[in-house]
């Protein structure tokens, strides 16, 4: 981990003042602080991260904190990710990574930028992967929700998005890592049109846990979103829809009901 990328804190203990020179950023003049060694990821952890993310050959991938850049690196070289990008506040790392990538031979699918993460953009991101403390996954965990689409993978080695529970979790070689699929929105009132009859419904969301009225009724419908598609059980039978807009549209799934479609209300 280094300074910015904040790669590595799990054996340190940090003083307000620093954790605020790592990620808020440095004064425009000065450089930034490196008062924590860097400490690379374990190439185990590595690859189980970018294994759990399930990349594929159109996944852009961006690294928060991307140190050396063995994340960004490998997500293309080894998973065959389309591009991948890394941010680091330490020049000096940022400078090692593209070394590394120019040596590796995928300087032209790799990039890397200095600066303060919570200042670039990563709405554009297939997969995200991180190294961070707890705090700043917390102050990340809005951004996650609220700009990235549905589906997105993000992967965090060591440290958790608080009460958000994560889809998957693994412990390799001593160290956790973290799965969380981004969830779409459906909270709200919906009609499921259903055997000829229509149903208001209204869902309640945490994450993507999700919990819903049927015609007035509590507790009648539960379920749980990946990305964009929510199972929920209802009357004790099973359905499986795809979000699409403001529609939710039954989908084939091994003994799930058929022929009914929802619409935001």
């Amino acid at each position: 981990m280094s300074a910015l990328s904040v790669r590595s804190f799990a054996s340190f203990t940090l003083p307000v003042g620093l954790l605020a020179s790592l990620v808020v950023g440095p004064a425009q003049a000065q450089p930034p602080r490196l008062d924590v060694p860097y400490v690379p990821t374990p190439e185990p952890v590595v690859a189980h991260m970018l294994q759990l993310a399930e990349i594929g050959p159109d996944d852009y991938v961006i690294d928060l904190g991307s140190g050396d850049g063995r994340i960004a690196i490998s997500a293309v070289q080894d998973h065959g990710a389309r591009a991948a990008y890394g941010i680091d506040l330490d020049p000096e790392r940022i400078s090692e990574a593209q070394e590394n990538a120019e040596r590796e031979g995928v300087a032209d699918k790799v990039t890397f930028e200095q600066g303060d993460l919570f200042q670039k953009d990563i709405s554009e991101a297939d997969v995200l992967t991180m190294y961070l403390l707890s705090t700043v996954n917390m102050r990340l965990r809005p951004v996650i929700l609220d700009t990235l689409k549905p589906g997105t993978r993000v992967v965090s080695h060591a440290f958790n998005l608080g009460d958000w529970e994560p889809d998957q979790s693994d412990v390799i070689n001593g160290s956790s890592v973290f799965l969380w699929i981004v969830p779409a929105k459906v909270a709200g009132q919906w009609t499921l049109e259903l055997d000829g009859r229509n149903h208001q419904v209204e869902l309640d969301q945490r994450f993507q846990k999700v919990v819903g009225k049927v015609d007035g009724q509590p507790d009648m419908l539960s379920g749980q979103l990946k990305g964009n598609e929510l199972r929920f059980t209802f009357d004790d039978r099973l359905y499986v829809g795809q979000l699409n807009g403001d529609r939710i549209e039954a989908v084939p799934a091994d003994g799930a009901q058929q022929g009914w479609v929802a619409r935001r209300s």
